[in-house]
């Protein structure tokens, strides 16, 4: 988040010949192969938003992820070949802010029908501070003139909370309707269904977090700001959005030692994508348990479920342990 990532111009302006290369040398899933099979082609970004187009899209769609299952998202880099083929897809869903080389993909492609998931809820800025949600407003923003991301110090992580995440899949739903039009009812039902699920687990999340402990947890970096937020809770990360960050100050350790003591937390929370290291290191000084908090942005062999609902109830379970839920 913090690192700046760029393509290169001569990777850009080499796209459209390795294109035609592309095409021929694409996987099975890959946007020319769907073309020829009659489905849209899609092309994600990183796994939160492949599972929006993999759900919302169904049998009418062919989806590839540019981000390979195991890969820390936020600082990936686009080989040409993943260039070209985000220019023949015939739909892009990504969420900007995230992947600095994926937005100067998006922009330079030309695809016309692109859902960038940040424009369909409104970003707010997390890490300080975290206040409670029923002081800030939804609005819905359209897709033009907006330029969130780490520049302006947004928080993207919108997909861990159910209800943005439900925003953001009604936008999305739209965008792959207006690039397959004959396909828009059988869309608009799989986005129906999708946010009736979302739905269904903000409403077990408001319930299991409801008679708690404790309102402060502990994470690696600052990915649960919106979560944090959506339920009442305050979230401490070690580090800030950037996921990578490992030069974390002797004084923030030191205030998150007193945190720690002062709200009675007893566990503090890793990722399955970065390294334990500073959460182990943090939870030995305050004598403290370590457990998984998975931000969810990619699906591998650790994983606690095989897909993003199956994640989020099981980062439900290790909340409510973690807080003293009943």
């Amino acid at each position: 988040m913090n690192v700046r990532r760029r393509i290169s111009t001569a990777a850009l302006a080499g796209s459209a010949v390795l294109g035609l290369l592309a095409v021929s040398a694409c996987s099975a899933t890959s946007g020319a192969a769907g073309k020829e099979d009659g489905k849209l082609a899609v092309t994600a970004s990183f796994y939160p938003m492949q599972f929006l187009a993999e759900k919302i899209g169904g049998e009418h769609v062919s989806v590839t992820s540019l981000t390979a299952p195991g890969t820390e998202p936020h600082d990936l880099e686009l080989s040409p070949k993943q260039t070209a083929q985000l220019g023949e897809s015939d739909a892009v869903v990504y969420l900007k802010g995230v992947q600095p080389a994926v937005d100067e993909a998006v922009k330079q492609s030309g695809v016309q029908h692109t859902a960038d998931a940040a424009s369909f809820t409104k970003l707010e800025q997390h890490g300080s501070e975290v206040g409670g949600h029923e002081e800030h407003g939804h609005e819905e923003h359209g897709h033009e003139g907006h330029d969130h991301g780490d520049e302006s110090g947004l928080d993207p992580h919108i997909w861990l909370d159910p209800v943005k995440y439900a925003e953001a899949a009604k936008g999305v739903g739209k965008t792959l309707a207006a690039a397959d039009p004959k396909h828009k009812a059988d869309y608009e039902k799989n986005t129906a269904a999708l946010v009736k699920q979302l739905d269904k687990l903000n409403q077990e999340y408001k319930d299991g977090l409801k008679n708690r402990k404790s309102d402060t947890f502990i994470t690696t970096h600052a990915a649960f700001g919106y979560l944090a937020e959506r339920y009442g809770l305050t979230e401490e990360a070690i580090s800030g959005l950037d996921p990578e960050a490992t030069d974390v100050s002797g004084s923030r350790v030191k205030e998150l030692q007193g945190l720690a003591k002062e709200h009675d937390v007893h566990t503090v929370f890793f990722e399955t994508l970065t390294s334990p290291d500073m959460a182990k290191t943090l939870a030995k000084d305050v004598h403290a348990k370590t457990d998984v908090l998975d931000p969810i942005e990619g699906i591998t062999k650790k994983s606690r479920g095989d897909d993003y609902l199956a994640v989020m109830e099981s980062n439900l379970k290790a909340l409510q342990k973690a807080l003293g839920a009943k």
